[in-house]
């Protein structure tokens, strides 16, 4: 009598049986069909994360680069010296320079137009030409997800379709002989939907981080056509003192006055009460 540790050996020692209802049997018996959905499905995931991985970084070095010029832009004496300060490639440091040059530009005008109007254009300009390019790619995302659902029916389709013939031609259809053959047409609709949730999620993802960096763009380019429009008299809330804060007058202005030392309106009394009119 064979003892259980006996039959675990024998159980280890014997080869493990090939699944025949798996993947790769369902590419062969699929044929160029099969194939073709397949490495379809294939491409579409690799250029999903790729493009993934690549707007992250993109995005994030946009965003690092409006974290610094929150800190330290604005305490340049003039726009051209703050500009100096950020990085050559930096997307805020081409909108300086662009309404730099719009400015410099606008007395070369044949044509008269409003300076004021010419460099919001500019800025205008070069704010759609950046948000343009955190864009590109995202139409590929968005075309994945909608589509790659369908390719991978297409692939269970035909699966089910050979299987359904091969059925016929052997006259078997008992559940075990049907069962088979159509369960491993429907991985390719699985594949389909492995691939798409991927791809509907980073879009979502990235369209709304491209919202905020496309909020911050805006609003650092009304503040630099406003310290344009004024000559440097204008500047953000945020460049107002140190690390953000507001002057030191500005803050003492909010402060309770002392009682006692409130101005003496008329119909008042230096104590503040109302005077009486028949005392005089």
């Amino acid at each position: 009598m064979a003892t259980p540790a006996l039959m675990l050996a024998a159980a280890a020692a014997a080869p493990a049986s090939e699944n025949p209802y798996g993947l790769m049997q369902a590419l062969e018996e699929g044929g160029a069909i099969s194939w073709s959905t397949f490495i379809i499905l294939v491409i579409m995931s690799i250029g999903t994360f790729y493009i993934l991985f690549t707007k992250f970084l993109q995005q994030q070095k946009i965003i690092n680069q409006g974290k610094k010029v929150r800190t330290s832009f604005w305490n340049a004496p003039n726009l051209r010296d703050a500009s100096g300060k950020l990085d050559q490639k930096s997307a805020y440091r081409a909108i300086v320079e662009d309404a730099l040059i719009a400015q410099d530009q606008h007395s070369k005008l044949t044509d008269p137009v409003d300076q004021h109007e010419w460099v919001q254009a500019s800025l205008q300009r070069s704010q759609g030409g950046i948000i343009a390019r955190l864009g590109e790619g995202l139409a590929f995302l968005a075309t994945v997800g909608s589509t790659a659902p369908f390719i991978g029916l297409f692939g269970t389709v035909v699966g089910i379709y050979r299987a359904l013939i091969k059925i016929g031609s052997s006259g078997d259809a008992s559940i075990s002989t049907v069962a088979g053959p159509v369960g491993e047409a429907l991985i390719m609709t699985a594949l389909g939907l492995i691939v798409a949730v991927p791809a509907v999620l980073a879009y979502n993802w990235l369209i709304r981080r491209n919202k905020t960096i496309s909020e911050d763009l805006s609003a650092f380019t009304n503040d630099v056509h406003g310290y344009l429009a004024s000559n440097g008299a204008v500047k953000p809330a945020m460049a107002a003192g140190p690390a953000g804060k507001a002057p030191a007058q500005t803050r003492s202005a909010a402060a309770p006055t002392p009682r006692g030392t409130e101005p003496v309106r008329p119909g008042m009394t230096p104590t503040g009460q109302q005077a009486d009119p028949t005392n005089r």
